[in-house]
């Protein structure tokens, strides 16, 4: 097993498998609100429906764990204070954006408009970090990604489109997944990234269940057995795609493997494409898409340097 993540085409076929799985969450996301009848202001029924896939997520990575290491699954009163922290900003605020600004935009632009998370926390890293300052290629990398996230936004008619709940909560879950990877590499030191992910995503999902549940409309989800699929596959997309990421930087460097993430954004655009009614290719999404690409290539570009693993790394995750 330790070769399939060792081997050279192995690998880069994991990654790019990795990223297409993140990447089909929107167009899935989107076709499960169409197919559970959520109406797109109701934020309760966004709140409730990534409570269960979270948990469901949540409970599959722990569930692992639990089989390979179950000691690793065990941790500190301390360190649950810091999952539980995590859990409310890296899954409770950061899904709440999430899920309902991505009811208030297309698939497209929502795979476009989530990778501002990767430009803001190479930002706050900037603030942070002495020894992570901003230099040329990060400043060229950063004007390309947001960029490309303006030029999302634009029609066919050249006029700037732009809503508060929709493209702004957008911009506001890649804020919140910004910080969140500050604070996951500052506070969960030492603790497994199985772990982390596992119960900061049980925790956090919980806390959206029992805000939600009590306080939704009678009749907002409408549970079908294809609604029910759907939920499930992308429940099993973020626990699969983590074990397999965690693995490949397991074994390889970070620099390298996060070179793919670019996919993600150009999946999810593609997908949308394909699966969503009404969603269609445009000159300006395929230049926004572009450009976005090229800032996180850009940006996670180390030619030759040999850049060392850092466990933090495996425990972020992507939608």
């Amino acid at each position: 097993m330790k070769g399939i993540f060792q081997n050279k085409w192995s690998v880069i076929g994991i990654a790019v498998f990795c990223s297409i799985l993140w990447g089909s969450a929107f167009p899935v996301l989107k076709v499960s609100y169409e197919e559970m009848q959520m109406a797109p202001d109701d934020v309760m029924a966004k709140i409730v429906f990534a409570g269960i896939r979270f948990l469901l997520a949540g409970l599959l990575v722990l569930g692992f764990l639990l089989v390979t290491s179950p000691k690793r699954i065990l941790v500190t009163r301390r360190n649950f204070v810091v999952l539980v922290i995590l859990g409310i900003v890296q899954t409770t605020l950061q899904y709440f954006f999430f899920y309902n600004g991505l009811a208030k935009v297309s698939g497209m632009q929502g795979a476009i408009l989530s990778s501002a998370g990767t430009f803001f926390a190479v930002i706050l890293a900037h603030y942070y970090y002495k020894n992570d300052r901003l230099n040329w290629k990060k400043a060229f990398g950063l004007i390309a990604g947001f960029s490309g996230i303006v030029v999302a936004n634009w029609g066919q008619e050249f006029q700037l489109s732009f809503q508060w709940d929709g493209e702004g909560y957008m911009i506001l879950a890649g804020v919140t997944n910004a910080i969140a990877t500050i604070m996951a590499k500052e506070l969960a030191t030492g603790i497994h990234p199985f772990a982390v992910t596992g119960w900061q995503l049980s925790l956090g999902a919980s806390i959206m269940l029992l805000v939600g549940v009590p306080v939704m409309s009678p009749g907002a989800i409408v549970f079908t057995p294809f609604g029910w699929g759907l939920l499930v596959y992308s429940a099993l997309l973020s626990a699969v795609a983590f074990g397999l990421w965690y693995s490949l930087l397991k074994f390889n460097n970070a620099g390298e493997i996060s070179l793919y993430k670019f996919i993600v954004p150009v999946a999810g655009t593609m997908l949308s494409s394909w699966f969503i009614p009404g969603e269609d290719l445009n000159i300006m999404i395929l230049v926004a898409i572009a450009m976005v690409a090229t800032g996180i290539i850009v940006l996670n570009y180390r030619g030759k340097k040999r850049v060392p693993v850092r466990s933090f790394e495996a425990g972020k995750k992507i939608s």
